[in-house]
Protein backbone atom coordinates (compact mmCIF):
# COMPACT_ATOMS: atom_id res chain seq x y z
CA UNK A 1 0.00 0.00 0.00
CA UNK A 2 2.82 2.15 0.86
CA UNK A 3 4.03 1.67 -2.50
CA UNK A 4 0.74 2.77 -3.92
CA UNK A 5 0.13 6.11 -2.38
CA UNK A 6 2.79 7.75 -4.78
CA UNK A 7 1.20 6.62 -8.27
CA UNK A 8 -2.25 7.73 -6.68
CA UNK A 9 -1.16 10.32 -6.39
CA UNK A 10 0.76 11.19 -9.55
CA UNK A 11 -2.37 9.81 -11.56
CA UNK A 12 -4.82 12.69 -9.88
CA UNK A 13 -2.39 15.03 -10.51
CA UNK A 14 -1.71 13.98 -14.42
CA UNK A 15 -5.70 14.62 -15.33
CA UNK A 16 -5.43 17.71 -16.88
CA UNK A 17 -7.18 20.69 -16.44
CA UNK A 18 -9.52 21.70 -18.38
CA UNK A 19 -8.70 24.57 -21.44
CA UNK A 20 -11.42 26.48 -20.27
CA UNK A 21 -9.69 26.33 -16.20
CA UNK A 22 -6.27 26.78 -16.86
CA UNK A 23 -5.71 30.65 -16.88
CA UNK A 24 -6.89 30.09 -13.09
CA UNK A 25 -4.21 28.47 -11.42
CA UNK A 26 -6.30 26.04 -9.35
CA UNK A 27 -4.66 24.68 -6.93
CA UNK A 28 -5.48 20.64 -5.35
CA UNK A 29 -7.35 22.93 -2.27
CA UNK A 30 -9.66 24.70 -4.76
CA UNK A 31 -10.10 20.99 -6.26
CA UNK A 32 -11.21 19.63 -3.08
CA UNK A 33 -13.52 22.43 -2.54
CA UNK A 34 -14.89 22.06 -6.43
CA UNK A 35 -15.56 18.54 -5.90
CA UNK A 36 -17.40 19.38 -2.93
CA UNK A 37 -19.48 21.85 -3.88
CA UNK A 38 -20.05 19.44 -7.69
CA UNK A 39 -21.34 16.57 -5.43
CA UNK A 40 -23.01 18.01 -2.25
CA UNK A 41 -24.19 20.96 -4.06
CA UNK A 42 -24.49 24.72 -2.66
CA UNK A 43 -23.16 25.59 0.89
CA UNK A 44 -22.09 27.95 3.69
CA UNK A 45 -18.57 28.52 3.88
CA UNK A 46 -18.68 27.40 7.43
CA UNK A 47 -20.15 23.93 6.02
CA UNK A 48 -17.41 23.23 3.73
CA UNK A 49 -14.39 24.74 5.81
CA UNK A 50 -16.17 21.47 8.38
CA UNK A 51 -16.17 19.09 5.56
CA UNK A 52 -12.48 20.47 3.98
CA UNK A 53 -11.58 19.95 7.94
CA UNK A 54 -9.81 23.67 7.87
CA UNK A 55 -10.61 27.28 9.16
CA UNK A 56 -13.65 28.98 7.85
CA UNK A 57 -11.36 31.89 6.89
CA UNK A 58 -9.58 29.87 4.62
CA UNK A 59 -12.35 28.48 2.97
CA UNK A 60 -13.91 32.24 2.94
CA UNK A 61 -10.26 32.97 1.11
CA UNK A 62 -10.64 30.25 -1.40
CA UNK A 63 -14.40 31.45 -2.18
CA UNK A 64 -13.44 35.12 -2.76
CA UNK A 65 -10.42 34.01 -4.73
CA UNK A 66 -12.44 31.67 -7.06
CA UNK A 67 -15.57 34.33 -7.19
CA UNK A 68 -13.47 36.80 -8.88
CA UNK A 69 -12.75 34.45 -11.34
CA UNK A 70 -16.30 34.07 -11.95
CA UNK A 71 -16.18 29.86 -11.38
CA UNK A 72 -18.25 30.24 -7.96
CA UNK A 73 -20.66 32.34 -6.95
CA UNK A 74 -22.20 33.80 -3.34
CA UNK A 75 -25.81 34.77 -2.59
CA UNK A 76 -27.68 35.09 0.43
CA UNK A 77 -29.47 32.82 2.46
CA UNK A 78 -33.16 32.91 1.76
CA UNK A 79 -34.17 31.40 5.32
CA UNK A 80 -31.45 32.92 7.00
CA UNK A 81 -29.79 36.06 5.16
CA UNK A 82 -26.95 36.31 7.34
CA UNK A 83 -25.50 33.01 5.80
CA UNK A 84 -24.05 33.18 2.38
CA UNK A 85 -24.55 30.09 -0.13
CA UNK A 86 -21.63 29.13 -2.28
CA UNK A 87 -22.04 27.42 -5.43
CA UNK A 88 -20.81 26.44 -8.87
CA UNK A 89 -21.23 29.38 -11.67
CA UNK A 90 -23.30 27.87 -14.66
CA UNK A 91 -20.41 29.20 -16.84
CA UNK A 92 -17.81 26.79 -15.81
CA UNK A 93 -20.21 23.61 -14.05
CA UNK A 94 -20.00 21.66 -17.52
CA UNK A 95 -16.13 22.16 -17.44
CA UNK A 96 -15.76 21.52 -13.81
CA UNK A 97 -18.30 17.94 -13.73
CA UNK A 98 -15.81 16.72 -16.93
CA UNK A 99 -12.54 17.68 -15.40
CA UNK A 100 -13.80 15.53 -12.05
CA UNK A 101 -16.41 12.78 -13.28
CA UNK A 102 -13.19 10.46 -13.65
CA UNK A 103 -12.18 10.89 -10.32
CA UNK A 104 -15.74 10.00 -8.61
CA UNK A 105 -15.90 7.42 -10.76
CA UNK A 106 -13.16 5.83 -9.55
CA UNK A 107 -13.62 6.39 -6.31
CA UNK A 108 -17.44 5.30 -6.22
CA UNK A 109 -16.22 1.86 -8.60
CA UNK A 110 -13.59 1.22 -5.57
CA UNK A 111 -15.50 2.02 -2.32
CA UNK A 112 -18.92 0.54 -3.49
CA UNK A 113 -18.08 -3.03 -2.96
CA UNK A 114 -17.15 -2.53 0.50
CA UNK A 115 -19.28 -2.69 3.64
CA UNK A 116 -19.76 1.12 5.68
CA UNK A 117 -17.31 0.05 8.16
CA UNK A 118 -14.72 -0.65 5.66
CA UNK A 119 -15.61 2.59 3.67
CA UNK A 120 -14.14 4.06 7.08
CA UNK A 121 -11.22 2.11 7.38
CA UNK A 122 -10.10 3.31 4.12
CA UNK A 123 -11.30 7.44 4.43
CA UNK A 124 -9.64 7.18 7.84
CA UNK A 125 -6.55 6.08 6.41
CA UNK A 126 -6.38 8.30 3.76
CA UNK A 127 -6.68 11.18 6.42
CA UNK A 128 -3.72 9.93 8.59
CA UNK A 129 -1.31 9.64 5.31
CA UNK A 130 -2.93 13.61 4.35
CA UNK A 131 -2.56 14.46 8.10
CA UNK A 132 0.96 13.02 8.71
CA UNK A 133 2.44 14.17 5.35
CA UNK A 134 0.99 17.81 6.03
CA UNK A 135 2.65 17.76 9.51
CA UNK A 136 6.05 15.97 8.03
CA UNK A 137 6.05 18.97 5.85
CA UNK A 138 4.80 21.48 7.22
CA UNK A 139 2.28 22.71 5.00
CA UNK A 140 -0.34 24.53 6.26
CA UNK A 141 -4.06 23.25 6.41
Amino acid sequence: MILLMPRLTARAKRIPVPEQLQDFALTPRHLSLLALLLHDGPATVKTLAGKLEVASTTVSLMVGDLSRKGILARCEDERDRRRTIVSITDEHREAIEGWLAAGAAAWRTALEPLAPPERQLVIDALLTYERETMKSTRQPD
